[in-house]
C-alpha cells in the first residue's frame, strides 16, 4: 500500500465520520449525541494527515492514523456499553481498517529509512 493509497483511506475514514458525527449531532442515531465532537475532531485530524501525507510528512500521517487509532479504540469501548448496532458495527469495521493501515505506513516509513542509509 503506498502512502498515496493510505491518504485516500485517511481521507475516506475522515469523510465517514463526517457523516457519522452529523448523525450523532442531529440526534440520527438515537442516544450518544457526545460522540459527535470527539468524531469531528478525529475527522478533523485525519484530514490534515492525509493531507500532510500527501506531501511528503510521513510522521504527521502516522500521527494522525495514531490519533484516529486510540480515538476510535475510546469509541469502541463506549459503544460497546451503550451504542447502537449501527455505531457498534461502524467501530468495529474501522478500527481493524486503520490499525492495518497504521502498519504499512510505518512499514513504509522503515523501509524508506533503510533504503536512503543504504544509498
Amino acid at each position: 500500500m503506498t502512502d498515496r493509497r493510505i491518504a485516500e483511506f485517511m481521507g475516506f475514514v475522515a469523510a465517514t465520520l463526517v457523516v457519522m458525527s452529523a448523525l450523532h449531532l442531529v440526534g440520527g442515531m438515537g442516544e450518544g449525541a457526545d460522540a459527535g465532537i470527539p468524531e469531528a475532531v478525529i475527522a478533523v485530524v485525519l484530514a490534515v494527515g492525509a493531507l500532510a501525507l500527501g506531501r511528503g510528512a510521513r510522521g504527521v500521517g502516522l500521527g494522525a492514523i495514531l490519533f484516529a487509532v486510540v480515538g476510535f479504540g475510546i469509541g469502541l469501548s463506549f459503544t460497546a456499553r451503550d451504542g447502537s448496532a449501527v455505531d457498534l458495527a461502524y467501530h468495529a469495521v474501522m478500527l481493524p481498517l486503520l490499525l492495518y493501515a497504521l502498519v504499512r505506513l510505518s512499514g513504509t516509513s522503515r523501509r524508506g529509512r533503510a533504503s536512503r542509509r543504504a544509498a
